[in-house]
């Protein structure tokens, strides 16, 4: 008598995708805002906010990722470039991707900084609280923030690996599943459900500063998804991501001291 084949494990259902994925999402969220909190009353977990993002980020995709068996290779992180000739070619074409963005950018971020700051004293008070986190400038000088190599340090491993890993890694990833990559396209990638519930939440797990004007995030967000659909690796999106933090500190620190 043959021996009856084990009974393999249904495939996830998209509802249960969407809750996994939603479910990770809120805890991270929660997590942040509940740091926030505590450190009204202690000062300490107030300071560590940014490094409470970063291990929720990096530590709640692995729990679903485990429990099926995925490695973070299936999410689009990338091996170290000394790992194999195709990790190499990888990471050069990763370089080659940011190096192009940052290039376009530059110019097109700096001169939109600059128009604002000729708007900035004809915005009235009240509006300028609500949708531009700055006071009036003063004269515009190039300066960089103290301690600028920290910072380079800061946002590429504490700020935008973290959450590329989170948001265009595994949540963008893990939404595709649920419901595929959709008809539509932005500039030859598909863009669809996924693509755009991505970059969403990202906006709004920013607003664990009750800030409007933190919902601009989700701007930049559709080029690091765009960069993710692109080269199929958040490589790109984790190098652009940390340009754009650095340009605008040092764009600040030019316009209203360091």
């Amino acid at each position: 008598m043959s021996t009856p084949a084990a009974p393999t494990a249904a495939a996830p259902t998209r509802s249960a995708i969407l809750r996994e994925a939603l479910a990770m999402w809120a805890l991270a969220f929660g997590g942040i805002v509940a740091a926030k909190v505590v450190g009204l009353a202690v000062p300490f977990v107030g300071r560590q906010v940014k490094a409470v993002a970063a291990g929720l980020f990096l530590y709640l995709p692995g729990i679903p990722l485990r429990r099926r068996g995925e490695t973070l290779d299936d999410y689009g992180v990338p091996d170290w470039p000394w790992a194999s000739p195709a990790a190499r070619a990888g990471f050069r074409r990763d370089l080659a991707w940011a190096a192009a963005v940052c290039a376009i950018l530059l110019p097109l971020v700096v001169g939109g900084f600059w128009l604002m700051l000729q708007a900035l004293p004809h915005v009235p008070g009240d509006l300028r609280r609500f949708v531009i986190p700055y006071g009036a400038a003063g004269s515009f000088a190039f300066r960089l923030p103290d301690r600028m190599w920290l910072h380079v340090l800061d946002q590429l491993l504490v700020v935008a690996l973290p959450e590329e890993l989170f948001y265009r890694g595994y949540l963008q990833t893990r939404l595709g599943h649920a419901w595929g990559k959709g008809r539509a396209w932005l500039l030859g990638v598909p863009a669809g459900a996924a693509f755009w519930t991505t970059q969403l939440l990202f906006a709004v797990g920013h607003l664990g500063e009750l800030h409007p004007w933190r919902l601009t995030v989700f701007f930049p967000a559709i080029l690091f998804g765009w960069l993710r659909e692109r080269t199929g690796s958040i490589g790109a999106g984790v190098i652009v991501h940390a340009f754009c933090n650095l340009l605008l500190m040092v764009l600040e620190a030019s316009a209203f001291g360091p």
